[in-house]
């Protein structure tokens, strides 16, 4: 799951979400004892969150289109596809209108704890929200946006045209893998914050 994905598996706890949206910028476990306690507990999430997606076997499955172009980059590539359809996803957002309030919810829920950020997720929040990246995922327009934007970060990463055709030509089997991983990953989320 990239940013929506994590955004929406917080469930509306603002530490968590803090925590669960800065994940990929705090690295390493003496990283994480600066921040409060539940700030911690929504960095360890997001860290449980991408193992229990690299090891679901309908992502394996559908990794398998991505890996012989992408390799260790499909799961990456995975995320924002998933994200996409999550956005679209009924069951999670009735609306485009029910996503964009989500969208805000989140971004002013985040601002709350912008004392936080690592530098990283600082410099990139203002874009983030002005450009309302978790409500771009709606679009397919969006996801080519996405995509880019994970090419200039990754150096290693080749062109990512090949992996949006791929996306538009296996749109409904990755679909399928998503509506598999997501029922189970909700169950998983729920039941770590029951802990």
């Amino acid at each position: 799951m990239n940013y929506l994905g994590h955004a929406y598996l917080s469930f509306g706890d603002t530490e968590i979400l803090t925590g669960n949206m800065m994940g990929d910028y705090v690295k390493g476990k003496l990283a994480l004892e600066k921040y409060p306690e539940n700030i911690q507990k929504g960095l360890m999430l997001h860290r449980k969150i991408d193992s229990f997606a690299d090891n679901h076997p309908a992502n394996q499955r559908a990794k398998v289109w991505f890996r012989n172009d992408y390799g260790l980059y499909s799961g990456a590539i995975l995320d924002i596809l998933y994200d996409h359809f999550l956005a679209n996803d009924p069951k999670h957002f009735a609306s485009k209108e029910a996503l964009f309030n989500f969208s805000q919810q989140t971004y002013n829920q985040l601002a709350t704890n912008s004392q936080y950020f690592p530098e990283r997720f600082a410099y990139m929040f203002p874009y983030m929200q002005k450009e309302n990246w978790l409500h771009g995922y709606y679009n397919l327009r969006g996801i080519q946006q996405s995509l880019g934007g994970l090419s200039r970060r990754a150096k290693h990463l080749p062109p990512v045209d090949k992996a949006y055709a791929t996306f538009i030509t296996q749109f409904y089997q990755l679909n399928q893998c998503y509506y598999e991983f997501m029922d189970d990953v909700v169950k998983f989320v729920k039941l770590e914050l029951s802990l």
